[in-house]
Formats: C-alpha cells, structure tokens, sequence
C-alpha cells in the first residue's frame, strides 16, 4: 500500500501574524514556520499503519509549499517516512481552498497513492474544508474526523468522531482519510531518523508536471476577500448580582437571548 500524507508549512503558533493589506494574504516572511501541528498526527498516524500491515507498505509525505520549506520536509522524513514529494511553484501564490484541492488532486495522481492521510485542519486558515473537498478532487471516498483507522490492504474503516459520540465507518481503496488529536501521540524523530531523512528523496513539483485544465493561483481561485478590517476591542464584562441561583439562571437565559443565541 502507498500512503501519501498531507502536509503543510505554517507561521508558528506562538508568531505574531499579521494579513498584508495590499495583497490581502498572510504575511510568511520573517515569521518561523513549522510543520502544522494536526499534520503530525497524520504523519503519526500512516506510519502506524505501515507498522500494522507491514510487506511493501510505504509512506510518502506530500507538501505544497516553498522549496525554503525543504528542511521542515525533512523533519517529516525523520519521523520515519519513506520518501517526499513537494509541489513549489510561485505559480501557486493565492490559491483559495478550491485551488490548493485542486492542485493537490493532480499532483497526488501523478505520484501515485492508495490512501491518503490528512490533518482535519491547519492552524493558519483553519478553514478544515481542504480533506473533504481534495477527496471529491480525487474522485474517492472521504472519511474525515477519524479517531481510529484500520486497514487490511483493501478497505479502510475506522471510528469518526461526533458531537454524541463516534460512527463506524468503513470504504474501500483508493482512498482519503482525515485524522484527530486524539488519534495518537506523535513520535518525536530519533537521531537516527535524523541522520537518514539527509539521504531520504524529496521530489520536486512543478504546475507544468501536473496537466491541470485551469489556471492556478489567484488567476484560477473561485473566491476572493475584498475587505478586512482588525477586530474590535473586547468590552468590558458585566456583573451581576443574583439572589439565588434560580435568579443566576434567569439573568443569564435573558443575557443569551439578548445576544440572540437563544
């Protein structure tokens, strides 16, 4: 089996980020970058797979990112991954959800895969739309919000979380998968994962290798932000006295409908 696992390059949490004005964007330069943190639970998560089903089983990480994010790559491969694939084309600047899933569709078919592991979300845009809309991209089925995955080579199935609990779900390959937190603890890489990521491959990606239809980037993306503007400053809090607690309870009924969500 031939896992493929989505990865992307971020700000870092603890940065302070900030939206050009000009262009509308996140602003990347000049702000550390790191692995997204939901991605190494999906990293986590296909090389626990690859442990379980063992033979020819591989891992490939896969990132749409600049080439300056090779190292971070690297630091994928550390984990124990196989081999990478990076698709880095200034051709790629503005994409919106539609377009990275689109891109990613297409370079994922030209390197091949059987399943594909995703992160629910990144912790830049924070959208969690990518996963579902780059397994309609694919043409396989989608099963997201995983806390548990299984597999025998041919189906994957595993527990998809819910507000009330968890659904069994079950497809057969190809196929698309996105992970939890509370999936598993990510491995920290070892220094001889270190050492052997130097020699580990990272192929390189271009818009041209991939034979999309469309323009990419801003040319090709479906939305567009027109406005923004810095979010207001919080108020102060409101203090209440209540007689008792049934008086607590009707204060604060009155406060949330006031706010009109009740």
């Amino acid at each position: 089996m031939k896992i493929v696992v989505s990865v992307k390059l971020v700000p870092d949490t603890n940065a302070d980020k900030r939206i050009d004005p000009t262009t509308k964007r996140l602003v990347r330069t000049g702000v550390d970058t790191v692995i997204n943190p939901f991605d190494e639970y999906a990293i986590e998560a296909a090389l626990q797979l690859k442990e379980r089903l063992g033979g020819d089983t591989t891992v490939t990480i896969f990132s749409m990112a600049p080439e300056t994010g090779k190292e971070l790559v690297r630091k994928a491969l550390a984990m124990g991954a196989d081999d990478a694939a990076m698709l880095s084309d200034t051709a790629l600047e503005g994409s919106d959800v539609a377009g990275t899933a689109s891109a990613m569709a297409h370079a994922r078919q030209k390197i091949g895969f059987d399943l594909v592991v995703c992160g629910t979300q990144s912790t830049d845009a924070i959208t969690g739309e990518v996963p579902g809309m780059l397994a309609e991209s694919l043409g396989v089925p989608g099963l997201t919000y995983l806390r548990k995955i299984e597999s025998d080579g041919q189906f994957i199935s595993g527990e998809r979380e819910t507000d009330t609990g968890y659904q069994r779900v079950k497809a057969s390959l190809p196929a698309l998968v996105s992970v939890t937190k509370s999936i598993n603890e990510p491995r920290y890489p070892s220094l001889k994962g270190i050492m052997g990521a130097k020699k580990k491959t990272i192929a390189d990606l271009k818009v041209a290798d991939l034979g999309m239809d469309g323009p990419a980037g801003a040319d090709g993306a479906k939305t567009e932000l027109v406005a923004l503007s810095p979010a207001p400053a919080r108020g102060k809090g409101r203090a209440e006295n209540a007689a008792d607690g049934a008086d607590g309870a009707r204060i604060i009924v009155e406060f949330l409908k006031e706010k009109k969500l009740l």
